[in-house]
């Protein structure tokens, strides 16, 4: 998980994107058997003992008793090898070299998938290390190591640190790429808001490349967006985006996803919204957050084409849609039973009719709550004061 060349992904998320489909129920048994092959390939060349074992003893992979020992040998005499390295640099040489020798002990316990080692010597490194850079790209290493485990208490703890190793300096660079990593860990968590607006400040500087590639940049940024811009934002930040309209076609459905949506073409939606699903639900990422992403673009959807109508016809939403007349009505009761929709069913005049909230009669409320809130905080103050 060392570094990695420019617009090449790190081997080791790739490999966390195999080990994902291996284990997910809807992919084919027959893609199964490439898949267990190239993850079996990945351990075997980088030596993984410690990912091995644990693949082995949930039953994701047989276990080669051979193939372990085999690995485990190497690794401690690698270990070794480091080791030597990290006492001669010690001994014989400055503070730089004795740093670099501990960071390439740290990356070959990445490398060999050794969670707790690796913290263990990053930790140590850092403690080796002055410029604010060189721990930045130790925050960068844990970044990838917590996603590869998708361990999010790891990647929160580390953005923290990240942002306040900014105060004390560092450049533009290293900021843009961490914007990245934090909007990937805000849409893991479901903050999609956060990781949309996050994503497109990071458009035109993406040099993210070690934890995906610019396409899927790109395609998670038209996701997040879809859900959390209004319409005049998304045509501005997304639709009309250069940076977004270079790689759109390369993504099946995403062209046909995002612009039928914002030119109101509901058919061409839904059939394009069937290919996404297929995309999400086999995204790492986006995976577990499936149900939810689904509904809230539904939601989206259903709203947009209700905010033209003050009354519209069961049928003519149907039509619109290229669905049925049951499906649109077991849909929308489940959306206005939920607070998602502000609109009633007619179900004998077959008629939707919309009920929107009064924006201007809300905020008069919320300011008159929070006038009679303010006056008891006063009034008990005033009390206090007294005695």
């Amino acid at each position: 998980m060392d570094g990695g060349a420019e617009g090449t992904q790190q081997p080791h998320l790739i490999l966390a994107n195999k080990l994902f489909l291996l284990t997910h129920p809807d992919v084919q048994d027959i893609e199964k058997v490439q898949l267990k092959s190239d993850v079996l390939d990945s351990i075997k060349s980088d030596g993984m003992a410690p990912l091995y074992e644990t693949l082995a003893a949930s039953s994701v992979l047989e276990l080669d008793q051979s193939l372990l020992d085999s690995m485990r040998a190497n690794n401690e005499e690698e270990l070794k090898k480091l080791d030597d390295k990290i006492a001669d640099a010690e001994e014989n040489l400055g503070e730089s070299e004795v740093r670099e020798a501990h960071l390439a002990k740290a990356l070959y316990f990445i490398r060999i998938s050794d969670k707790e080692k690796a913290l263990e010597q990053l930790k140590l490194t850092e403690g080796k290390t002055v410029a604010v850079g060189q721990k930045m790209d130790l925050v960068f290493y844990t970044l990838q190591l917590a996603f590869f485990y998708m361990d999010f208490d790891l990647v929160s703890k580390s953005i923290d640190k990240a942002k306040k190793l900014f105060e004390e300096g560092g450049d533009w660079e290293r900021k843009n790429r961490l914007k990245v990593y934090e909007g990937l860990y805000c849409m893991s968590t479901r903050n999609f808001k956060k990781a949309a607006s996050l994503f497109l400040d990071s458009i035109s500087t993406f040099t993210t490349y070690e934890i995906f590639p610019y396409e899927t940049f790109i395609f998670y940024t038209v996701l997040t967006s879809i859900i959390t811009l209004d319409r005049v934002s998304l045509k501005q930040k997304v639709v009309d985006a250069p940076e977004i309209l270079t790689v759109l076609g390369k993504i099946p459905f995403l062209s046909e996803f995002l612009n039928s949506l914002y030119e109101c073409q509901y058919k061409a939606f839904f059939s394009a919204f069937a290919g996404m699903a297929e995309q999400i639900k086999f995204d790492r990422y986006l995976n577990p957050h499936f149900r939810f992403y689904m509904r809230e673009v539904r939601t989206v959807v259903y709203s947009q084409f209700l905010e033209s109508y003050k009354s519209v016809t069961v049928d003519a939403m149907a039509n619109a849609f290229g669905v049925s007349v049951d499906f649109i009505d077991q849909e929308l009761s489940r959306f206005i039973a939920a607070g998602k929709l502000h609109c009633k069913i007619d179900k004998v005049a077959g008629v939707l009719e919309t009920n929107r909230p009064d924006a201007k009669n809300a905020l008069y409320q919320a300011t008159i709550k929070q006038g009679d809130f303010l006056l008891n905080r006063i009034q008990k103050l005033s009390r206090v004061i007294d005695l």
